[in-house]
């Protein structure tokens, strides 16, 4: 199976990047250097092909390179679903980020119309012990990944919700001022828990019978209740309002949802298990979404793996190179060592990145 790609990508002042260009065939892409080079800002330039932040979840003024602060452009020619393109983003000065597709404005959930990208950075390793924040992050990555209109929802629930807090905040006891925003949350918000389960499900049928060698991870959506229909959601907010307005807050909808796992063949949940597991867990969620999208779209979305081979010994890092290739993505990986990709062989493009005279630069 081919999977996406990117063929070309072009970097203008981003971050450490004065200039740079890359040309890729296809192949994963093994990019080595010391910590500091500016691997790592390849793989966020990539991240921004796709809606949202990308995986720093760095505002557009932060990714302009220092200290000329000019503005910054990202262009890549990509093979996408449904066919080539050409996709630009960028922001001049303070102004905000601009997406272009095939030279024309757009929104940034076109870009997931195009390319789908999955990534696992080391910011990602404590996920399953610190807020349950990260892993709605985590969670709406992976359902944006399969329902791009998503983002949709989840923006429309997220604006309804703060003009609902304003009005909890000033003590407004206006009922209808509440119901209009209500009803507004409990539509978006319903559309929201429907994709999140579909998604987890999609991942389910994905690790069942998968040949692998990371461990399957059973995945539940948790949280408060009144968040399956929009009749139920809607009455839990208007039941609540007495209390919110204590708490000056929305306490109930699935802004407040969790995503739990568990170690499948050890049923123990993954907050418990050792930091190496954890690891093995995310890996294995990253390659089931991965092969879950390859089967619902017809190609391997494209795999930003960030520093993922120091954490693994000899065979788990092969067998995880195997997996990557016997999928058919494009799986763009970052190491210190380039002795880290050695079992990749010619299966890989490999890069070095070095650091020089304050810019990075690249060389095959």
């Amino acid at each position: 199976m081919r999977g996406l790609m990117i063929s070309g990508l072009t970097l203008s002042h981003f971050r450490s990047h004065r200039a740079g260009r890359f040309v890729w065939d296809g192949r994963p892409v093994a990019i080595s250097g010391a910590n500091g080079a500016g691997k790592t800002n390849i793989l966020e330039a990539v991240s921004l092909l796709s809606p949202g932040r990308g995986l720093r979840r760095a505002g557009a003024e932060e990714l302009a390179r220092r200290p000329e602060a000019l503005g910054w452009k990202i262009r890549a020619e990509v093979q996408g679903i449904g066919g080539l393109h050409e996709l630009e983003t960028f922001a001049e000065g303070a102004e905000a980020r601009v997406v272009r597709i095939d030279g024309k404005a757009a929104p940034q959930v076109a870009l997931g119309r195009i390319l789908r990208v999955l990534w696992l950075v080391p910011a990602m390793d404590r996920l399953w012990i610190e807020a349950a924040e990260g892993r709605r992050r985590f969670l709406d990555r992976m359902v944006l990944s399969f329902f791009p209109d998503h983002a949709d929802a989840v923006l429309a629930y997220d604006k309804a919700m703060r003009d609902r807090n304003r009005l909890l905040k000033d003590m407004v006891g206006d009922a209808h001022w509440y119901a209009a925003l209500e009803g507004q949350m409990a539509t978006s918000g319903a559309q929201m828990t429907a994709n999140r389960r579909a998604a987890l499900a999609l991942i389910a049928a994905a690790q069942e019978g998968a040949e692998t060698a990371f461990p399957s991870a059973g995945l539940a959506l948790t949280g408060p209740e009144g968040e399956a229909e929009p009749e139920d959601l809607g009455a839990a907010l208007a039941e609540g309002r007495r209390r919110d307005m204590a708490a000056g807050r929305t306490l109930v909808g699935p802004h407040r949802a969790d995503l739990q796992a568990v170690y499948t063949a050890k049923g123990v949940a993954a907050a418990q298990c050792s930091t190496g597991e954890q690891k093995a867990l995310l890996i294995s969620l990253i390659l089931s979404n991965a092969r879950a999208l390859a089967a619902e779209i017809g190609a391997a979305p494209i795999l930003l793996l960030d520093e993922v081979a120091a954490h693994l010994d000899q065979s788990r890092r092969a067998a995880l190179y195997d997996e990557i290739c016997a999928l058919g993505a494009q799986a763009i990986m970052t190491g210190t060592e380039p002795g880290l990709f050695d079992t990749l062989g010619d299966r890989a493009q490999h890069i070095v990145v070095q650091e020089h005279g304050g810019a990075s630069e690249v060389r095959a």
